[in-house]
C-alpha cells in the first residue's frame, strides 16, 4: 500500500520508537511501536482530547500518573480460559494489575473536568475480592501460603515435624561418627537428607549413597535409620504439591470466569498508558495541541516555528545540529505549493516535517510548533520522496518515481484504503470505544476534493528537462483538482510561473547565503528560488571564462529574472528586519503602558486610602466635639444657670469651636501700585507725600512733601486707606540649560539573556540560574514551561532569595506567558 510506503519514507517507525520510550508499561510501549493511525476525524479528536486531559491531569499531580503494578497478563488470561493452571507468579501479576488499575481509576475520579478519562474508567471492574483471595493464597515469593486451606496447613505441619525428626537423627549420627564424616553438615540430594562421609570410611555409616563429590573423596549418604522417615517425607511432599495445585486451579477458575472484564481492564490501562506517553512526548517536544480546520470555511493552515520531531530527538540525544524551524502559512485557496532552491537547502526536510506533523495530529500527538497550531485533517498522507532506482527491478530513478506517483494517483482515485499498523505487524489489543462528541460538533459539509496531502520530492526529475517539466506541470495541475494540498520540490523554472497562471498555486523557496555558500534552511514564501549554480561554481574556483560562457548560454533573460528574485529576497529580508524591530518596539510600548497603568492605579488607590482615612479622622473629631458640647449642655441643665455659668459655657463652646473648626484665613487687602500724582503715607516719617516719579524696577519711587523730595522704597509707604503696595517682581534669570537624561534603554529579549530550563531538575536549574544572574547586566528571561509546575515553583523560590534579583514577573504572552519568568537584576 502506498500509505505504508509513505510511513517508511517519513520514518514514522522512528517516531513511534521515540514515543514508546515514554510509555510506563510493556503493553503501552508495544502499542506505541505499532501505533494505528485513525480512519476518521472523530477518532483523532478523541485521541487529542485524551492527550489534553492527561496533560492537564499530570500538571496537577506532583508525581505524575502512576501505572505501578500493571503487567501484561494477556497470555495468562488465554491459558486460564483454556483450563490451564496458572503458577504463582502469574496469579500475583493479575492481582497487582487489578490494584494498579484501581489506583488509576481512583486518581481520575478524584479530579474534575476530565470527562473523557472519567468515562473511560467508569465501567472499569477491578474485582478487589479476587485480588484479596490471590494475596491470601499466594505470598510475595509466589508460593502458596499455609492459610490457603486447612488441609494444606495440616500437611505442612506434618512436614515440619518430620523434617525436625530427620534432622535430629542426623545430628546424633554426626556426633557419634564425627571421625567418619567430612564435615558437620546436613544437606539434601534429590529431596533426601544426607551427610558427607569420607570415602574410605563409608562402612562406618551404612546407608544409601545418593551423590559423590567431584574428587571422589566424599560420599553423600542417607543412613539406613533415616530412610523410612525420608520415604514418609516424600509422600507428604507429594500431598503438599497436589494441594497447592488444587488451590492454584481454583484461583485460575476464578480468573477465567471474569476474563472478558479483565481483558477490557487491560485494554483501558493500555489506552491510558498510550495517552500518557503521547502527553509526555508532546511535553518533551515543547509541542502544542493542534486544531483541525475546515479550509472551505476560509481558514488558514498555520504552523509557525514547526520543527522536525526526529531532528529534535537527534539534537537532544545524539548531539545533532540545532533544528531550524519553518513557517507554513497556507491560504485556503492554495492547493499546490512548489518549493525551489539549491540542493541540501532543506526542501526535503520541509516536506517530511509537514507530513509528520499531519500524522502526529491524526494519532493524538501535539505538534512541535508555536501556538496556534491549525491544520486540516487529512484522510491520507501520500509521499514520493527519495530515489527509487533499483538494479534488481531494472528501474531508473525516473521509472521508480513514476511507479510510485501512479500508486499515489490510484489511491486518490479510489478513495479507499485504511492505515495499517506502523511496521505492518498485527495487534490483537482491542481498545475500548470512547464516548463521541456531540453531533453538532461533527462537520457535515464535505470538500469538493478528498482530504489528502501529497508530498512530491523533485517532481519530474530523472529524465529530459523539457519533457520532465511538462510532465510535472500536468501532474501538479491534476493534483490541484484531486488533492486537498500538494507540496512539491523542483528545480524546474517553468513551475515557478504556475502561480501567475492559477491562483491555486504558490511559490516558496529555501534561503541560500551566498557569502558562506551554505543554506540557512529557512523557508521563504511567495518568492521562487533562483539559480545559484554559476555563483557557487565561480566562488569554488572554476575559471571565470567558463562561468562567463555559461552565463552567455543561459541568456540575459534568465540573468534578469535572477536579479529580480535577488531584489525580492533583499526586500523581504528588510521587511522582516523592520517587522522584528516593530514587534520589539510594540512589546516595549505594551510593557511601559502596563507599568504606567499599574503606577496610576497604585496612586489612585493610595489617594482613595488617604481620603478615606481623612474622612474617618474628621468623623471622629466631629463625634468628640459633639460629646464635649453635650457635656456643656448637661452642666447648664443642672439647676438654674447663673450668668457666670452661662459665660463659662459660652467660653467652653468657643474653645471647642476654635479646636475643631478650622480658622478662616483673613482676607488680605488688595495691594495697590502708586502712580504719578497719587498721595501716599510714609509711616516712618508720619508724613503724607505726593508721588512725583513712578516706581522703578528696584521698587523705588520719588515723593515730595512740602519742599522736600526724596526716594523711598515701596515697602516704606502705604495708601491713605492702609493698603500696602504690591511688591515689584524682578524678572527671573533664564535657567541654565539642563542636559536631558539619557534615553531609557528598552529591555529586549535576546538569545544571550534567555535561558531554557525545560526538562532540568530543580537542583540543576538553580546552578544554571545562579551563573546566568551573576553575569547578567539586565533582565533575564527564564523558560521553565508549564508541566507540573514544580520547576516553576523551584525557580521562583530561588529568585525570591537571590540577592541580585530585584523582582520577577511572568513574561508577556508573546514571550511565553506564565511558562516564562522575567527576573529583573539590581
Amino acid at each position: 500500500m502506498i500509505q505504508s510506503e509513505t510511513l517508511e519514507l517519513l520514518e514514522w517507525h522512528r517516531l513511534c520508537q521515540h514515543l514508546a520510550t515514554f510509555a510506563a508499561t510493556k503493553l503501552g510501549a508495544t502499542a506505541a511501536r505499532h501505533l494505528k493511525i485513525p480512519d476518521s476525524q472523530i477518532q483523532s479528536e478523541q485521541l487529542l482530547e485524551q492527550t489534553k486531559e492527561v496533560y492537564q491531569l499530570e500538571s496537577r499531580l506532583t508525581t505524575g500518573l502512576s501505572f505501578e503494578g500493571i503487567q501484561d497478563i494477556g497470555d495468562s488470561l488465554e491459558r486460564a480460559e483454556r483450563s490451564g493452571t496458572l503458577i504463582g507468579d502469574e496469579l500475583l501479576a493479575i492481582a497487582t494489575t487489578l490494584a494498579g488499575a484501581r489506583n488509576l481509576r481512583r486518581v481520575i475520579d478524584n479530579q474534575e473536568d476530565l470527562p473523557i478519562l472519567t468515562d473511560l474508567v467508569a465501567d472499569l471492574r477491578t474485582y478487589p475480592e479476587l485480588e484479596q483471595e490471590v494475596h491470601r493464597c499466594i505470598d510475595e515469593r509466589a508460593q502458596v501460603t499455609d492459610r490457603a486451606s486447612q488441609k494444606l496447613g495440616e500437611i505442612r505441619t506434618d512436614l515440619r515435624r518430620l523434617r525436625s525428626q530427620i534432622t535430629q537423627k542426623l545430628q546424633n549420627i554426626l556426633q557419634a561418627k564425627s571421625g567418619a564424616v567430612q564435615e558437620q553438615l546436613i544437606t539434601q540430594r534429590s529431596d533426601r537428607f544426607v551427610i558427607p562421609v569420607k570415602a574410605p570410611q563409608k562402612d562406618a555409616i551404612p546407608g544409601i549413597v545418593h551423590d559423590t563429590s567431584t574428587s571422589g573423596a566424599t560420599l553423600y549418604i542417607e543412613p539406613n535409620s533415616v530412610v523410612p522417615l525420608g520415604n514418609q517425607l516424600r509422600q507428604i511432599i507429594r500431598r503438599e504439591q497436589a494441594e497447592e495445585e488444587t488451590i492454584r486451579r481454583i484461583l485460575t477458575e476464578q480468573v477465567a470466569a471474569v476474563k472478558p472484564d479483565l481483558e477490557r481492564l487491560l485494554a483501558i490501562a493500555t489506552t491510558l498508558d498510550l495517552a500518557t506517553a503521547r502527553s509526555r512526548y508532546s511535553y518533551w517536544l515543547g509541542a502544542n495541541p493542534p486544531r483541525f480546520i475546515q479550509r472551505e470555511d476560509k481558514e488558514i493552515i498555520t504552523l509557525r516555528n514547526l520543527r522536525h520531531p526526529l531532528l529534535v530527538w537527534q539534537q537532544q540525544h545524539e548531539q545533532g545540529q540545532p533544528v531550524v524551524p519553518v513557517d507554513l502559512l497556507i491560504s485556503p485557496q492554495i492547493r499546490v505549493v512548489t518549493i525551489t532552491g539549491p540542493n541540501t537547502g532543506g526542501k526535503t526536510v520541509s516536506l517530511k516535517t509537514l507530513g509528520l506533523a499531519a500524522l502526529m495530529a491524526k494519532v493524538g500527538l501535539f505538534v512541535p510548533a508555536r501556538e496556534p497550531v491549525e491544520i486540516p485533517w487529512f484522510d491520507k498522507v501520500l509521499a514520493d520522496i527519495g530515489d527509487e532506482q533499483s538494479l534488481q527491478q531494472s528501474l531508473s530513478t525516473f521509472s521508480g518515481h513514476i511507479r510510485r506517483i501512479s500508486r499515489i494517483l490510484e489511491a486518490l482515485g479510489n478513495g479507499s484504503g485504511e492505515w495499517g499498523i506502523g511496521n505492518g505487524e498485527e495487534q490483537n489489543l482491542e481498545i475500548p470505544p470512547l464516548p463521541l462528541p456531540p453531533s453538532s460538533s461533527i462537520p457535515h459539509s464535505p470538500l469538493p476534493t478528498p482530504y489528502s496531502l501529497v508530498l512530491l520530492d523533485e517532481v519530474g526529475a530523472g529524465t529530459d528537462p523539457v519533457e520532465g517539466s511538462a510532465l510535472a506541470i500536468a501532474l501538479l495541475q491534476y493534483l490541484a483538482n484531486h488533492a486537498q494540498l500538494t507540496i512539491a520540490t523542483t528545480h524546474f523554472g517553468e513551475l515557478k510561473a504556475l502561480k501567475y497562471e492559477d491562483d491555486r498555486f504558490e511559490n516558496a523557496s529555501v534561503e541560500f547565503d551566498e557569502s558562506t555558500l551554505s543554506p540557512t534552511y529557512r523557508l521563504l514564501w511567495g518568492i521562487p528560488g533562483r539559480s545559484n549554480a554559476l555563483t557557487i561554481a565561480l566562488r569554488l574556483g572554476l575559471k571565470p571564462e567558463v562561468v562567463q560562457q555559461a552565463k552567455t548560454q543561459v541568456g540575459e533573460a534568465t540573468d534578469e529574472v535572477n536579479q529580480v528574485i535577488a531584489g525580492l529576497e533583499a526586500q523581504r529580508r528588510r521587511q522582516e528586519t523592520k517587522a522584528a524591530e516593530a514587534q520589539v518596539l510594540l512589546q516595549q510600548a505594551e510593557r511601559l503602558y502596563k507599568e504606567v497603568s499599574a503606577k496610576a492605579a497604585s496612586l489612585e488607590e493610595r489617594e482613595s486610602s488617604l481620603r478615606a482615612s481623612q474622612e474617618v479622622a474628621v468623623q471622629q473629631a466631629i463625634a468628640q466635639a459633639k460629646g464635649e458640647i453635650a457635656q456643656v449642655i448637661r452642666r447648664l441643665q443642672k439647676g438654674t444657670p447663673t450668668a457666670q455659668e452661662a459665660q463659662q459655657a459660652t467660653n467652653a463652646l468657643n474653645q471647642i469651636d476654635q479646636q475643631y473648626q478650622p480658622a478662616t484665613p483673613a482676607k488680605p487687602k488688595l495691594g495697590f501700585m502708586p502712580k504719578l500724582g497719587d498721595r501716599v503715607r510714609i509711616p516712618k516719617l508720619g508724613q503724607i507725600a505726593d508721588v512725583i516719579a513712578a516706581p522703578d524696577q528696584d521698587g523705588e519711587l520719588s515723593v515730595r512733601f512740602g519742599l522736600m523730595k526724596m526716594a523711598v522704597k515701596l515697602e516704606d509707604i502705604e495708601s491713605l486707606d492702609g493698603q500696602k503696595p504690591e511688591p515689584v517682581v524682578k524678572p527671573k534669570p533664564a535657567p541654565a540649560a539642563v542636559t536631558p537624561p539619557p534615553p531609557v534603554v528598552p529591555e529586549i529579549r535576546t538569545s544571550k539573556n534567555t535561558i531554557d530550563l525545560r526538562g532540568k531538575r530543580v537542583a540543576d536549574a538553580e546552578y544554571i540560574l545562579d551563573k546566568a544572574i551573576s553575569e547578567a547586566t539586565g533582565p533575564v528571561w527564564i523558560i521553565h514551561g508549564y508541566g507540573t509546575g514544580k520547576l516553576r515553583q523551584g525557580v521562583h523560590a530561588f529568585l525570591q532569595q537571590h540577592p541580585r534579583v530585584n523582582n520577577y514577573e511572568p513574561a508577556e504572552q508573546a514571550d511565553g506567558g506564565t511558562g516564562v519568568t522575567v527576573a529583573h537584576i539590581k
